[in-house]
C-alpha cells in the first residue's frame, strides 16, 4: 500500500503526454514525502472504529497537521493508491479522499488535476470514486484550463473528451 513507484515504473499510467516529466517527478517526490504518514494513519484507521468522526481519526489528525501543498500531495497519493488497489479495503482511503475533496481553496494546479484525471480515466470503471478528487479540484480552475472536462459529475463514458486530450487510452 505504501508504494509510490514513480514515473519510470508506472509509465503507462502516470507519465502523460502533455505533462512535463520533471513536473510528474515532482508529484511523486511530494507524494513520497507524505506516504509514510498516510500509510500509518490509514492502517490505524482501518483497525479502529469505522463510525468515528473524521476529526477524531488518525487521518483527520494528519490532515489538520498539513499545509495546503502537503494536503494536495496527500490527496494525490491517496487517489493514486485507491485506484491501484481498489479491490482491497479502500474504505478509509475513500473517506480521506472525500474529506480532502470537500475542502476548498487548496490551490490545485492544472497539472495536478490533469495528472489525477489521467489516473482516473486509466482506472477501471469499477473504481466508482475515481473522479471524486479530480472533479472537486477542477472546480478551483478556470474552464479554459480543462477544456471539455465536465465538473458537474456527468462522466463521459467513452472517455472521448478530456481522456484523449490528456494522452490516456
Amino acid at each position: 500500500m505504501g508504494s509510490v513507484a514513480g514515473p519510470g515504473q508506472v509509465e503507462a499510467r502516470s507519465a502523460r503526454p502533455g505533462l512535463d516529466r520533471a513536473v510528474v517527478q515532482g508529484f511523486y517526490d511530494r507524494m513520497r514525502a507524505v506516504a509514510p504518514a498516510a500509510v500509518g494513519a490509514i492502517e490505524r484507521d482501518r483497525a479502529d472504529d469505522p463510525g468515528r468522526g473524521f476529526a477524531d481519526t488518525a487521518c483527520g489528525r494528519l490532515v489538520r497537521s498539513l499545509d495546503d501543498a502537503a494536503l494536495r500531495a496527500l490527496g494525490m497519493w491517496t487517489h493514486h493508491w485507491c485506484l491501484r488497489f481498489y479491490d482491497d479495503d479502500t474504505r478509509v482511503g475513500r473517506r480521506l479522499i472525500g474529506e480532502i475533496a470537500g475542502r476548498v481553496g487548496l490551490g490545485w494546479t492544472v497539472d495536478e488535476v490533469r495528472w489525477m484525471l489521467g489516473e482516473s480515466y486509466a482506472a477501471p470503471p469499477t473504481a466508482g470514486d475515481r473522479f471524486t478528487l479530480p472533479r472537486a479540484a477542477a472546480t478551483e480552475l478556470d474552464d479554459v484550463d480543462l477544456p471539455g472536462f465536465d465538473v458537474s459529475g456527468e462522466d463521459d463514458p467513452d472517455r472521448s473528451r478530456y481522456g484523449r486530450m490528456s494522452g490516456s487510452r
